[in-house]
């Protein structure tokens, strides 16, 4: 898409128009093939991309916090230990990536552009509903690439300004969107991360304790999934932590999470297999 097609200084008539107040929409009509999911990608199914895994979430009284690793695998390898794969989408809300990382991370920043896009041409942010079903829109764009082994497979969370309460949406590489209820876990990992999040979370959880259920469930994810980074404390490479409350999203410092994860480290040295959930 060329802003001066004529030397005139001045942009091209088709951003001038009013249209939808979908950017996706607008790219799709004036340059599609800058949309991730119709770009060629002939014999994509015989790459070996770097892939970003676990991604966890959960919601507690006043917000929700989505959480992940720092590690990015390909194949058998370690491509990346610092990843970052936690990202806000707009004020209210956060994306959490797993999958294929390149693809993942130009997703997210598609999306934010799009939620950007239609608060400026509308004059109001869209509902959080209405965010997940655009999200759902994406991965379904991208359907092509995931039959080739290129998925994208993230979570959206944030706070419902309208009932007033943190929402986790989990999506397939179809584009099937589907709402979690307390908890949520993605990636190579996620199975491990649920079943420790399954015993330990409550509805009446904190912030801090949310924030600290997500960094146990990484820790379990860690221990029996080899993509997954635990803490690295020689390296000093913590997951990242955000929250999003009534307040917005604010991502954990690194000195919060260390603490956090210092702490759970230090847990295990008395048990390996981290905090046993009270027996009925």
């Amino acid at each position: 898409m060329e802003a001066n097609t004529h030397g005139t200084g001045r942009l091209p008539a088709a951003f001038l128009t009013p249209g939808s107040s979908s950017f996706i929409d607008f790219l799709g009509q004036h340059s599609p093939e800058l949309l991730p999911g119709r770009r060629p990608a002939a014999g994509a199914a015989a790459l070996e991309a770097p892939h970003g895994t676990t991604i966890v979430s959960a919601s507690f009284r006043g917000g929700v916090v989505l959480a992940g690793d720092r590690r990015a695998t390909m194949g058998n390898v370690i491509a990346q230990r610092d990843i970052e794969k936690v990202f806000p989408a707009d004020e209210y809300s956060a994306v959490g990536i797993a999958g294929t990382a390149g693809l993942a991370v130009e997703m997210v920043r598609l999306f934010q552009l799009e939620l950007e896009h239609y608060e400026k041409i509308e004059g109001a942010q869209l509902s959080l509903e209405g965010k997940a079903n655009r999200l759902s829109t994406m991965i379904r764009g991208n359907l092509g690439m995931a039959m080739q082994g290129l998925a994208v497979v993230p979570i959206f969370a944030g706070y419902d300004l309208d009932e007033g309460r943190g929402r986790i949406f989990t999506y397939d590489v179809t584009g099937g969107r589907s709402e979690e209820r307390g908890f949520a876990a993605t990636g190579s990992g996620s199975v491990f991360a649920r079943g420790s999040m399954k015993k330990l979370y409550r509805d009446d959880l904190t912030a801090d304790q949310a924030a600290t259920l997500a960094v146990q469930a990484l820790y379990d994810a860690a221990d029996d999934d080899s993509a997954t980074g635990g803490p690295d404390l020689a390296r000093r490479i913590f997951p990242i932590v955000a929250l999003v409350t009534e307040d917005g999203f604010r991502r954990l410092s690194d000195d919060e999470v260390a603490e956090i994860a210092r702490s759970v480290t230090a847990g295990r040295m008395e048990q390996p297999d981290g905090p046993q959930a009270p027996l009925l």
